[in-house]
């Protein structure tokens, strides 16, 4: 084509009654692609049929267009799909990856509208998956389609990944972690890659790791009523976790590039679950269990000195009341803590001073009015993968951080009329 204002005067604005069509399509579906094994494994190619049937008729399979369609599945009705729109300079490509095809689970009774069917309410569109992520695998859709109809000339190959199994991954090789290790991906570091499954139409530059822990305290068991005569694990944990949290921030104090990035908050280390064996409200128990998570992903160590040194001074932990304690010299009692860890995953810093970066910023400046980078504490493991592995992954979203995995989900269909229009500025860019 001409120059890069044609690209997007081609592509044009996003069309509401085409996206809204789709969209009511994929939340009919989302039921179906709940996503908590062993109770609810998602179906995500119940999402890939609709998705094909807007573009297999624009494809070289049907002989009706230009798109490139290829259903990739590795479990029975887990498929992905890739969508290719030629360029003609070979080597030159830009990808949107991310859009995923599975949903986290929600409990009907708790919203106050059905999230299995897309409901419309001026501006807003809402059901299960229309921030996160069936709204994106729409738009994307959307702007693939219009590709295949106008078949605008362009340098660049376009290609949008659209993936299974991204909320979950407790059963491996279905997603993108397969299609990468299958090198399906590989031409795809030729270029940027956009991942679409971010919000708030933003890029999002940074997001946090993140360490599993356990904190179990040993005490001993006995009657309420004679509290003297128990090492309270309750009491312990809590106390203890207090003075783990005290040395952790002193340790880990804000980094100085968290400004840079935009993080909303420093790392961070808390508790979110409690748990004990269970027993009689008149029964101190014997142990109980704090879970959490931690957002630095080199703090083991430290974490496991902090508790081996609490170990070895318990006596002098804070206690609570006259008869709280730790130790019986008596019966020659010590109560006692251990951490454990599950799988660590890293955390991701996009490059500030690559194309796709630059282009994306100026596209959402464009399209939004402004710019304004931000980062998350939150991990997405699965980006991290991609840029270890070579990729030039670049963040954005065009759904709602206020209702992300939240009962009442919603999109605005303003905001992704914008992200279609950052799509097309991306595109037309770089053509230059």
């Amino acid at each position: 084509m001409g120059s890069s204002s044609d690209v997007k005067e081609t592509l044009g604005d996003l069309e509401r009654e085409s996206f809204t069509a789709l969209l009511s399509k994929l939340i009919g579906e989302a039921r179906y692609v709940q996503n908590n094994p062993p109770d609810l494994i998602p179906q995500e190619d119940r999402i890939v049929k609709h998705v094909l049937d807007s573009l297999l008729p624009l494809s070289t399979s049907t002989g009706g267009g230009p798109l490139v369609v290829s259903h990739v599945s590795y479990h029975p009705n887990r498929g992905n799909l890739i969508v290719e729109y030629p360029g003609t300079v070979p080597g030159k490509i830009l990808s949107f990856v991310g859009m995923h095809m599975d949903v986290v689970t929600t409990n009907p009774s708790d919203w106050e509208f059905d999230p299995f069917s897309l409901s419309i309410d001026g501006d807003k569109l809402r059901g299960r998956g229309t921030t996160d992520c069936l709204g994106h695998v729409a738009l994307v859709a959307e702007l693939m389609k219009r590709l295949g109809e106008t078949k605008p000339k362009l340098k660049s190959t376009v290609v949008a990944v659209f993936i299974a199994s991204e909320e979950n991954s407790s059963i491996p090789g279905v997603g993108v972690d397969a299609l990468v290790k299958d090198g399906l991906l590989n031409k795809l570091k030729d270029g940027p890659l956009f991942w679409i499954d971010t919000a708030d139409k933003q890029p999002c530059i940074g997001t946090g790791g993140m360490i599993p822990w356990k904190l179990k305290a040993t005490g001993k068991l006995f009657h309420s009523g004679l509290a003297h005569k128990a090492i309270n694990p309750l009491e312990l944990a809590m106390e203890a976790l207090k003075e783990i949290q005290t040395r952790f921030y002193n340790d880990f104090p804000p980094h100085p590039k968290e400004q840079v990035y935009g993080f909303a908050t420093p790392s961070t280390m808390k508790p979110t679950q409690w748990s004990y064996p269970g027993g009689g409200i008149n029964q101190i128990p014997a142990e109980c269990m704090i879970s959490g998570d931690v957002s630095v992903t080199d703090v083991m160590k430290k974490l496991q000195e902090y508790v081996d040194d609490i170990n070895a001074n318990i006596e002098k932990l804070d206690s609570r009341g006259p008869v709280s304690k730790y130790v019986l010299p008596d019966e020659n009692l010590r109560g006692s803590l251990s951490i454990s860890f599950d799988e660590a995953t890293s955390g991701v810093a996009c490059d500030l001073n690559s194309r796709g970066y630059h282009v994306l910023c100026k596209a959402t400046e464009e399209a939004v009015g402004h710019v304004k980078p931000y980062s998350i504490t939150g991990s997405l493991p699965l980006i991290r993968e991609l840029q270890d592995e070579g990729f030039d992954v670049q963040t954005s979203g065009y759904g709602l951080m206020a209702t992300y995995h939240a009962k009442n989900e919603y999109c605005l269909f303003s905001d992704m009329s914008q992200g279609y229009r950052v799509f097309a500025s991306v595109i037309s860019q770089l053509e230059d």
